[in-house]
């Protein structure tokens, strides 16, 4: 397969799940609500975990009409989560644009992640399958652990100590979960055998790995522009990322009190946060967490490919490969 083809194909399945998300919200009433909740849907989105539903529905020989609706109701459940992190965060952009909860307020921002958790399950029942009770409990599952996940995340910002294997069950569950239920959703939708159900749920668990440690590097070493979103922002806010884990756990003296001393948030001021983020970033790479991330995110990369082996050969199954690597080597 070539570039031009795997680009046409993946634009094709992100273009269906675009327009299935522009026509989701058919009320105009609450005003506020109904507009927030547009607005987040239509955003531009890599739509990574719907593209996965239907290339794991096609992987296992389903048809694509069979997932579109489960597709757009994982791509909701997703944003769901985006308003209410972003709250939770306070970050002032997304993508390039303002955080609901910056052009309207934080209550409306609530009840739009609300309102869009609501229709994704709405959407979800829809899936054309004899599965149904099989799919909406792997999607209220994934719900639950995202939350959990969510909780572990805030609970690490204050604890001293945190090690490599609280970072990944954090992330296993904050990241990987949806990503892994996402392959899985498409396989159960798409009745694959019970061989390949499993070998698309390793899948999606060891790219779900290596997506977040990746995005955990990119909040250091990408372009803002190209990021979307601030460069730093999660050192600035004292989340414990891979990076930081592990440079806690390579530095020692200096370096190891600066890196202590992010936990405690306080005001600082433009130019005092960008030396904040400059000194973290050059410690990252003195003691080489930055690459240790790196061949972090190979790893579970390989891993991720060599699961597909329990799947026929197939265009489907290429572009899963193909998708993978295309996370590896992105940029925002």
């Amino acid at each position: 397969m070539t570039v031009a083809r795997f680009v046409h194909r993946y634009n094709s399945l992100r273009s269906l799940v675009d327009r299935r998300l522009a026509s989701v919200v058919a009320n105009d009433e609450p005003r506020d609500l109904m507009e927030g909740s547009r607005y987040v849907l239509i955003a531009a989105g890599k739509r990574v975990r719907s593209t996965l539903v239907l290339l794991s529905c096609r992987a296992v020989g389903g048809p694509i009409a069979n997932a579109i609706d489960a597709a757009v109701a994982i791509e909701m459940l997703h944003n769901f989560t985006l308003v209410h992190d972003d709250v939770m965060d306070n970050a002032p952009s997304r993508r390039g644009h303002a955080t609901v909860h910056m052009k309207w307020d934080v209550n409306n921002a609530i009840l739009v992640g609300d309102v869009i958790l609501g229709l994704a399950y709405r959407n979800l029942l829809r899936s054309k399958t004899r599965n149904i009770q099989r799919a909406a409990k792997l999607f209220t599952n994934a719900l639950i652990d995202v939350c959990e996940g969510q909780g572990f995340d805030v609970a690490f910002e204050s604890r001293r100590s945190i090690h490599l294997p609280d970072y990944f069950r954090m992330i296993g569950k904050k990241t990987g979960k949806l990503i892994a239920t996402a392959a899985e959703l498409g396989a159960v939708l798409g009745n694959g055998t019970p061989p390949q159900v499993r070998s698309l749920r390793a899948f999606g668990t060891h790219i779900g790995r290596a997506f977040q440690i990746q995005d955990d590097l990119l909040d250091v070493v990408a372009d803002e522009s190209d990021f979307g979103k601030q460069i730093g922002g999660d050192i600035l806010e004292g989340k414990k990322t891979f990076l930081l884990v592990q440079a806690l756990e390579q530095t020692r003296g200096k370096d190891r009190a600066t890196l202590r001393g992010l936990r405690r948030k306080t005001k600082r001021s433009s130019r005092n946060k960008r030396d904040v983020v400059e000194a973290v970033t050059a410690i990252y790479r003195r003691c080489g967490a930055i690459e240790s991330a790196r061949r972090h995110v190979k790893r579970e990369t390989a891993a991720g490919l060599r699961a597909l082996n329990g799947l026929p050969a197939s265009e489907s199954r290429t572009m899963l490969q193909w998708l993978a690597r295309m996370l590896v080597q992105r940029t925002s």
